[in-house]
């Protein structure tokens, strides 16, 4: 669990003590800049006003009209031209350390204000960031939201959104270790929209309980937890009131997982079929070592008696 949290120390949280994201047991090549452009055109500064401190500061945005698509994951991950809205999308408050996405940014209730200032504002260390951000600096300031939201005991869909991003944000990285952060923080990004799905009021960030099914059985089916994915896909496809393009999307996934699944078997079977060469050619060498023994000890003979003539 510490490993979630690696990379805040400069902002005052050396020793993280925290063993469940959830709180289950209470209950029992880098695209860092994305092609990256004079970034100071794409941006501008937001006065934002802070719901725990009243501090008066400013945050980096993105101009809505310098954001350009180039693709989209089947997660609902978007890669982005010329700059990454993602890099800007938490704000810290560079007094008191409370930090959200800038979504959820003034929604805090005061006994969340109490736990931020308890809990948060004594460790904190404000940090000056450069004018433009990169990957690096997304998951810092990402992991900042995450530590709060879980301090101030959020509920889950904020963590799971978080931890999602995060691991959206180790996937532009494309490294051997990145790839395993990746995966740490999508099982928690399922764990949490799996408590969500079960406990919380929809929509829930702009998803209503459809979507939300898709994302489960899609988070399932990238941990390779193909039952489970499948489950979710099937369920989604036979439910009523579902658009067209989503149940699309959910029978393109379940394919996928088939495909996966068949590919997976042949390997097995290749396996198998090249041990069992193996075996044979074991067997083979064997009997050529008895065979070539057998002619020894036959010439050994005709040796003995040549020498006895």
């Amino acid at each position: 669990m510490k490993e979630l949290f690696s990379g805040l120390e400069q902002l005052g949280f050396k020793e993280i003590e925290i063993s469940d994201l959830y709180g289950s047991n209470k209950e029992k090549k880098i695209e860092n800049t994305a092609k990256e452009t004079n970034n100071k055109t794409l941006i501008y500064n937001a006065t934002v006003t802070c719901p725990v401190c009243a501090n008066i500061f400013k945050e980096k945005a993105v101009k809505s009209s310098s954001i350009r698509i180039a693709s989209k994951d089947t997660d609902f991950f978007i890669r982005y031209d010329l700059i990454n809205p993602y890099f800007y999308d938490v704000w810290i408050c560079n007094k008191c350390g409370y930090s959200a996405l800038k979504t959820d940014f003034p929604k805090l209730r005061e006994s969340e204000v109490k736990l931020v200032l308890q809990n948060i504002t004594p460790k904190f260390k404000n940090k000056e960031y450069p004018e433009s951000y990169n990957v690096d600096i997304a998951i810092e300031r990402y992991k900042m939201a995450l530590i709060n939201a879980v301090y101030t005991e959020s509920k889950a869909s904020k963590k799971a959104m978080l931890c999602l991003k995060i691991a959206w944000m180790y996937r532009l990285m494309d490294t051997d270790n990145s790839k395993e952060m990746e995966r740490n923080f999508l099982k928690e990004a399922l764990t949490g929209f799996e408590q969500a799905y079960m406990k919380e009021a929809f929509p829930i960030y702009g998803m209503d309980s459809y979507i939300m099914m898709y994302i489960i059985g899609e988070l399932n089916r990238r941990l390779t937890n193909y039952s489970m994915a499948l489950s979710w896909f099937s369920n989604l496809i036979t439910s009523r009131g579902v658009k067209t393009n989503l149940k699309e999307l959910a029978r393109t996934q379940k394919d996928l997982i088939k495909e996966e699944l068949m590919l997976k078997k042949k390997v097995e079977l290749n396996g198998e079929l090249l041990n069992n060469e193996n075996m044979d050619l074991e067997d083979v060498n064997d009997n050529s070592v008895e065979v070539n023994q057998i002619t020894n000890n036959k010439k050994s003979l005709l040796n003995i008696f040549k020498k006895t003539n």
